[in-house]
């Protein structure tokens, strides 16, 4: 019984370190995207043909 306490404990603090780092992760990525976004729409107002 003892080992299957530890095991789920084990889960649930590898699970929660994993969603903390994803957090930052999609952070990040969003913002990398939020800047691309913004440098297409930069280059897209510059090579306006009318």
């Amino acid at each position: 019984m003892l080992n299957k306490v530890k095991l789920l404990s084990i889960t649930v603090a590898l699970f929660s370190l994993v969603a903390l780092s994803a957090c930052n992760t999609i952070e990040g990525a969003g913002e990398d995207i939020k800047a691309a976004g913004e440098k297409i729409g930069e280059t897209a107002s510059e090579n306006k043909n009318y």
